[in-house]
């Protein structure tokens, strides 16, 4: 219980959100964010006894469940994330994940916070929402339903990808065993902070 409160505690006080400040600021330095696109995508998650933020899944026999919505950078750096129910739409959250990407320090001048595109599967087709990203300057880049594929994304698109699955090496997010949305968001945050710290080790050989 100690562990739990403190974990609480430490994300009602937004230090997981700082560290990912941090992280980002240093791998701005390094040159190792790239702006020119972003790239959007979601993954589900079995919740065992169920909780706030939690829904029959669409891919699971209608199991409760929850869907980890993420943003990366062009290679895969997380830069948002978000937990919804199993049975929203991914195309429900998206605006709202993009008005959550951090203002990014590292390099001087005003801190930077939206890429120059945005690219997501089909789960994301939708027209009013591609006109919210325009208003904010992103340019959509999202595969249309009822279309033949062989679209192209793919070969952006799998880079967020890798980051879910990075993202779901860890236990608490590979199965949800925690019944508060705040905590699971809190582990979810904890999570993309260590592949930042990851990746900046790994670019920088510390």
């Amino acid at each position: 219980m100690t562990c739990w409160r403190r974990l609480r505690d430490w994300a009602v006080a937004g230090v997981w959100a700082q560290l990912h400040a941090v992280l980002l600021a240093e791998l701005g330095r390094a040159d190792q964010i790239d702006w020119g696109r972003a790239l959007i995508d979601s993954s589900f998650v079995r919740a065992r006894g169920g909780g706030g933020a939690t829904g029959p899944s669409p891919v699971d026999r209608r199991k409760k469940g929850s869907k980890h919505q993420v943003i990366t950078d062009a290679h895969g750096v997380p830069m948002a994330a978000t937990t919804t129910a199993a049975n929203v739409p991914d195309v429900v959250p998206m605006v709202e994940l993009v008005e959550a990407l951090p203002p990014v320090r590292g390099k001087p001048g005003r801190p930077r916070r939206r890429p120059r595109a945005l690219f997501g599967d089909r789960g994301y087709d939708s027209d009013p929402h591609r006109k919210l990203l325009r208003r904010r300057g992103i340019r959509p880049r999202i595969a249309r339903r009822n279309r033949s594929h062989g679209s192209g994304l793919g070969k952006y698109r799998w880079y967020v990808e890798r980051t879910l699955s990075w993202l779901h090496n860890f236990g608490r997010l590979r199965v949800r065993k925690d019944r508060t949305p705040a905590i699971h968001q809190a582990f979810l945050k904890l999570g993309y902070a260590i592949i930042c710290l990851r990746l900046l080790c790994q670019r920088q050989f510390c």
